[in-house]
């Protein structure tokens, strides 16, 4: 998905949304106050893709995958809860998938304040910047705080722990466990930030797995109550396994890109499209791509003009070089673009796998030679 956490349907279900009742408590007035509200501590260790075992140029940055790190005070969070639970985040912004039982998408910026604010304070982004090791900025405002909500009853909960303490403790004894939350597949957007709100004091399992380039399994733990986790989705093969022992859990999850015009610009709508205001959703990726773009011309023209001041000549083989990588940005775009009435709300195809998406690739790569060979 949009986020390296998404969340398993509750077994026995009878209605496709978690039942979560609103919150009921009356909105501070009081905004997001990072000296007040941000209580960030450097995670002990970020793994890199050196780390992973991957190449050089996997990815816009070296970063992999943080551990859990401090970022928001339990007031935050309170707040942040108390938003996203709100009646009218739950009633008008509540999606559902075949990969993922409740999210909540879209809503800060119409019903969230505080969370909106939250993630686009520079000091904010200055610290997920810091972690990732990049300038970064939020990838566009439908994305902010995106929320994955799972519920269980009590007597579920205590059943799990039950089964665990059975097996000494050992997550994979519990029925089902060796089921992943999603299989093995890439984020839509470059990095993501997830943050937990749910107390998960009493919570087993969780964890995040990635693949490294050797093909061995590295797990990162799950972060804790306002602790959070920066991963490089894009350009990792990762899943996220089942966490056991809680009655609930909500994690709220922001995409990020680099916010650099200049630095490569990987995002696709695979997993969003089905679980999305897809208008609203077009027209956000549509305006900061062309403003991408827009930056990038402007860049050249400067260039351009700067050249032909100094005497210089045209520099034609950069140019078209210039002219190729445009190109592809916006045969990029038109692909992602997907018509309105081929998608279908609610399913997600196996394309987010890597082996579906290299497939895609590889297709799409042979079409285009045999149409340069045609002409």
């Amino acid at each position: 998905m949009a986020a390296a956490d998404v969340l398993a349907s509750t077994e026995g279900a009878e209605t496709s949304r978690v039942p979560f009742k609103p919150s009921g408590l009356r909105s501070s007035r009081d905004g997001f106050d990072p000296n007040k509200h941000l209580d960030f501590s450097p995670p002990s260790r970020v793994y890199t893709m050196a780390d992973l075992g991957l190449p050089d140029n996997t990815g816009v940055s070296p970063l992999a995958v943080s551990e859990p790190f401090p970022l928001f005070t339990q007031e935050a969070v309170m707040r942040m809860r108390e938003e996203v639970l709100s009646k009218d985040v739950l009633s008008n912004c509540q999606y559902s998938s075949n990969l993922a039982q409740s999210q909540l998408r879209g809503y800060a910026n119409k019903y969230a304040p505080f969370v909106y604010d939250a993630w686009k304070n520079p000091e904010t982004l200055r610290i997920v910047s810091g972690v990732a090791g990049i300038d970064l900025t939020v990838q566009f405002d439908f994305e902010i705080g995106h929320i994955n909500l799972s519920f269980k009853t009590e007597e579920q909960k205590e059943r799990e722990l039950e089964l665990c303490n059975q097996g000494q403790g050992a997550v994979a004894n519990v029925p089902g466990d060796d089921k992943p939350i999603v299989d093995w597949h890439t984020d839509s957007y470059p990095f993501v930030c997830v943050t937990m709100l749910s107390d998960c004091s009493s919570m087993k399992g969780g964890e995040t797995a990635l693949r490294m380039g050797s093909g061995e399994i590295l797990k990162v733990r799950g972060p804790q109550m306002g602790c959070a986790v920066v991963l490089q989705g894009r350009y990792i093969e990762h899943q996220a396994l089942r966490a056991l022992g809680a009655t609930e859990r909500i994690t709220m999850v922001t995409s990020f890109r680099p916010r650099s015009p200049r630095v490569r610009d990987d995002t696709v709508l695979t997993t969003v499209r089905p679980v999305s205001d897809l208008p609203e959703l077009y027209y956000q990726f549509t305006k900061y791509r062309l403003e991408i773009l827009e930056e990038r011309i402007r860049e050249q023209l400067r260039e351009l003009s700067d050249a032909k001041a100094a005497g210089r000549t045209v520099p034609t083989r950069k140019l078209k070089d210039f002219f190729r990588e445009q190109e592809h940005f916006l045969a990029h775009m038109n692909r992602e673009m997907v018509d309105n009435n081929q998608v279908t709300m609610g399913a997600i195809d196996d394309s987010h796998l890597l082996k579906a998406a290299a497939r895609k690739e590889k297709g799409e790569q042979r079409a285009s030679k045999r149409l340069k060979r045609a002409r």
